[in-house]
């Protein structure tokens, strides 16, 4: 059997597919449904200082190849998630990231400073790329300066290890990745939705509304490609793979040009098993083809 662990940020884990923020809920939801310790880590519902309704509905429409969402980042709150629900989700054996956004500095500060404190929380994944939120979210993200300035004073307020979340909309993702590593991040995940719309031509109106969402699915795989790709030749710290990836080939793919791990992310609502068949199927292809160790096509295109 071929060896799936990883390394990412000093945390050894049992293989590289990850469940997507937003897409698995709090990591619970499902445990008396899937195999949850089968799959290598569970990165949380986005979590904030204060518990958020989100946006009016309706909030998500389905595309072509892919889903639109506005969810606007409803959650409990981290204070209630670290009470109510870690406990719980510690016990599924499996590694946890949290991740984590806010309004602004001060909200992702104390956030953070919750979660590094909590026993059972791995990582932090910091959401700077949210587009269905109206402050923090890309605010921070399309703005080096700020982001740097706000990832930096994150990193001084934890130990834990820090992963950055990124948007491809209206942005040098390069100069962006950069200035997060520059601020302290320890990986970069990449990528979030990007901006889309849809229209009710039956009832002339916006389908989702808020107007607009976030575009994730299939859709947008090849633009998550390339970005990994660029990622992956321009910085120095890992790069953790997201969007579209439905399928081994998919994962594949990512694996290929350099993800060192990758996050399923809408492919879970389609079928809540897609991560667990991923990993079975990983193990699978990298036997039949001789590979002792997913490490063996770990950017194998450079």
């Amino acid at each position: 059997m071929a060896d799936l662990s990883v390394e990412i940020t000093g945390i050894r884990f049992k293989n590289p597919i990850f469940v997507a923020s937003g897409t698995f809920g709090y990591g619970l939801e499902l445990k008396d449904s899937i195999p949850v310790d089968k799959i290598g880590a569970i990165v949380t519902k986005g979590l904030t200082i204060n518990p958020k309704i989100g946006n009016p509905p309706p909030r998500l429409v389905e595309t072509p190849c892919g889903l639109i969402n506005s969810i606007g980042l409803e959650n409990i709150g981290i204070r209630e998630f670290v009470e109510k629900k870690l406990p719980d989700l510690k016990k599924l054996g499996v590694r946890i990231v949290a991740n984590i956004s806010g309004d602004s500095e001060w909200d992702y500060f104390e956030a953070v400073e919750i979660a590094d404190d909590a026993d059972g929380i791995d990582a932090i994944e910091l959401n700077v790329s949210c587009p269905n939120v109206e402050k923090g979210g890309m605010e921070f993200g399309r703005n080096v300066k700020m982001l740097e300035e706000l990832v930096s004073g994150v990193r001084r307020r934890t130990g834990k290890p820090l992963w950055v979340k990124i948007t491809p909309n209206f942005v040098d993702i390069v100069d962006e990745a950069r200035a997060a590593v520059n601020g302290g991040a320890d990986a970069i995940s990449a990528i979030n939705t990007l901006l889309g719309m849809h229209v009710d031509v039956q009832k002339k109106s916006f389908t989702i509304k808020r107007k607009f969402g976030g575009l994730s699915g299939p859709a947008i795989r090849p633009i998550a490609l390339y970005v990994v790709w660029k990622l992956v030749n321009s910085i120095d710290v890992p790069v953790i793979g997201i969007g579209g990836i439905d399928s081994l080939d998919a994962a594949l793919q990512f694996f290929m040009v350099g993800a060192r791990a990758v996050q399923i992310g809408t492919a879970n609502f389609v079928d809540p098993l897609t991560s667990i068949k991923i990993v079975s199927e990983l193990n699978d292809y990298l036997d039949k083809n001789g590979y002792g160790s997913i490490q063996n096509i770990v950017g194998i295109l450079h």
